[in-house]
């Protein structure tokens, strides 16, 4: 067997004191590089700017808006606070759209410019802040200028790029809304129209008080089905919107067979039921009745569900996407599931309706034709009114849009004479400790010598 070797370290000890004058050389030249190191590195500053995230629940390019003018909850296109979070703020951030323009800006060795991705690792740290609503941007230079000005730029661009975007979707949105109501006007104008003219002919202006019964009846049925045709109107709007974002994706939300999925085409059917209860209780009762609000409450409330599940059957199925995408197919996906809901509740609505007119068609020929003609001209009129009524809000839309995000704290300049880097104290104490191990295997070395003779 080997004889087991043992390290004495008192031995070991004492080599390295008869030999300090070496030993003590090496730590001394191994702190001096170390600090002649740290003066020649050049200096780097940081600079901190702090926004807010005005709310985290808002869908990117005025999809909210869209879901507040057909009286949907606001977070029901595409999904909840992931939409727009600071999490996708951060990585919006760093893209090439934000960054050129500052790296443009700059001076670089031979001219030679790093790409956005190179510049963000080298120069950035962007963080949210203990999980909150707010995103603190901290950017490395050379100067406390230069600091500032890419700080302050990061932060800048991004704004630009986010107002930039949100106007031209939301401009999509009204130039989709505004070939709608063209649409709607001239079919609410041919519908008065016939009515007047129904008038004229048969001198028939004021229905007698059964026919006035009936119509009181079939209003409820009316505004319903007006409201199921706006909102099929405008959630194909907000569906052609996302499709022309997704570009070659545009098919991506229909091979996802949203409409039949199981859970998706159950809670459909309960939307299409309370829709058919509320119109029994509006028959009765006025919208601030406790019974019509319940009921109303209840249907924003499912409507929220058919988003969330929409929402995570896109989830699961296009994981692989980035952010944006993920919530274009989201938004797409949601418009048409509430496209098909609003279809299906209008199916059942003009089904009821037709039962009511069934039990007044006991009237005169010509008061049917008077009810009929009215409706016709009511549902028209109310379409084109909502229409318009959303447009604008879309518009109002389209100004806040850049108010998403607020600057706190503008980029700081830091103090000239406090660089972040490098930092002396720390490279000096690297240095001692370097010098200590080539120390100690220097003495190891001549211990092994002196031990072996």
């Amino acid at each position: 067997m080997e004889k087991e070797e043992v390290i004495d370290l008192g031995r070991l000890l004492q080599l390295m004191l008869e030999r300090k004058k070496v030993v003590g050389s090496i730590i001394a030249a191994c702190t001096i590089l170390a600090i002649i190191i740290a003066f020649i590195l050049p200096k780097q500053y940081e600079s901190t700017t702090l926004v807010q995230t005005r709310s985290a629940g808002k869908d990117i390019g005025g999809a909210a808006a869209m879901a507040a003018a057909m009286g949907i909850n606001v977070g029901s296109l595409g999904g909840s606070s992931s939409n727009a979070s600071p999490t996708n703020y951060i990585e919006l951030m760093k893209s090439r759209r934000v960054l050129e323009p500052i790296i443009d800006e700059m001076e670089w060795p031979d001219g030679k410019k790093p790409q956005a991705k190179d510049f963000a690792k080298q120069k950035l740290d962007i963080k949210n802040t203990k999980q909150t609503n707010l995103i603190e941007v901290t950017a490395k230079g050379r100067t406390p200028e230069e600091a500032q000005m890419i700080s302050q730029g990061v932060v800048d661009n991004f704004l630009t790029m986010q107002t930039e975007n949100s106007q031209q979707t939301q401009s999509l949105l009204v130039r989709f809304l505004n070939e709608r109501i063209e649409n709607a006007k001239q079919e609410a104008d041919d519908a008065a129209a016939k009515l007047a003219a129904f008038q004229k002919e048969h001198k028939l202006y004021s229905p007698n008080d059964q026919a006035k019964l009936a119509i009181e009846q079939l209003n409820a049925y009316d505004k319903t089905i007006g409201e199921m045709q706006v909102a099929q109107k405008s959630a194909q709007a907000q569906y052609d919107v996302a499709t022309q974002k997704l570009g070659e994706q545009k098919a991506g939300a229909a091979s996802y067979n949203i409409n039949d999925n199981s859970t998706v085409q159950s809670i459909r059917a309960q939307i299409v039921a309370k829709e058919v209860e509320l119109v029994g209780l509006r028959q009765k009762y006025t919208d601030n009745h406790p019974s019509v609000i319940a009921a109303q409450r209840q249907l924003n409330q499912l409507s929220q569900s058919l988003s969330d599940e929409v929402g995570a059957v896109v989830n699961s199925n296009a994981a692989s996407l980035n952010s944006a995408q993920m919530e274009l197919l989201k938004n797409q996906a949601v418009a048409q599931a509430q496209a098909s809901a609003a279809s299906a509740s209008e199916a059942a609505i003009k089904a009821k309706k037709a039962e009511k007119e069934t039990e007044i068609s006991q009237l005169p020929e010509a008061v049917m034709d008077y009810i009929k003609l009215e409706s016709d001209a009511k549902i028209k009129q109310q379409i084109y009114t909502s229409l318009v009524q959303q447009c604008e809000q879309d518009k109002i839309q389209e100004a806040m849009e850049s108010m998403d995000i607020q600057i706190i704290d503008n980029a700081d300049l830091p103090d000239v004479d406090k660089p972040v880097a490098p930092r002396k104290k720390l490279i000096a104490s690297v240095g001692v400790v370097l010098g200590l191990i080539i120390a100690g295997i220097y003495s190891f070395i001549i211990y092994r010598k002196v031990e072996s003779v």
